[in-house]
């Protein structure tokens, strides 16, 4: 199973993002979404599990959860946009997908493998533009970091 992973949109689904969503099979989305419009376009790729980001507001962004747990292939991930907002408890997950720094992280931390797959919306705070595609096979993931090209200005 292909699983996409990506943040902090902000409002755009760049082309080199739609092309890898065409070849995934699940995608997660770490909030700030900003537009319902991003949603439904993100629907029509693979079934999409999403938490509401600092800057989802509105009545569109209201039946987005704060935060989401998810079992797939026997993995357990825990979803929230914002790492200081997830329970002190993590017992029985297995990763932790958030976002909100705009800064790729992948690392584990005693059974917890910890991802923020970076923003790869509009680059912002002089960083790279980033997002994850990670394959999940007997229960085993594997993580690859895809930085994308921006636009020099």
């Amino acid at each position: 199973m292909k699983i996409a992973i990506l943040s902090d949109t902000h409002g755009l689904l760049r082309p080199a993002v739609l092309e890898y969503l065409k070849t995934a099979d699940a995608v997660f989305h770490g909030g700030d979404i900003n537009k319902p419009e991003i949603v439904e376009q993100l629907r029509q790729y693979a079934p999409l599990y999403i938490v509401r980001g600092n800057n989802d507001r509105g009545e569109w962004a209201e039946a987005i959860p704060h935060d989401l747990t998810v079992t797939l292939d026997g993995v357990t991930f825990a979803m929230v946009h914002n790492k200081k907002e997830l329970p002190a408890d993590l017992t029985g997950v297995d990763v932790v997908v958030f976002g909100h720094s705009h800064k790729y992280v992948q690392e584990k931390t005693g059974n917890v493998l910890w991802l923020n797959p970076g923003s790869c919306g509009p680059r912002r705070f002089h960083q790279e533009i980033t997002m994850m595609m990670a394959e999940l096979t007997d229960g085993q993931l594997r993580v690859e970091k895809i930085s994308l090209p921006h636009e020099v200005k």
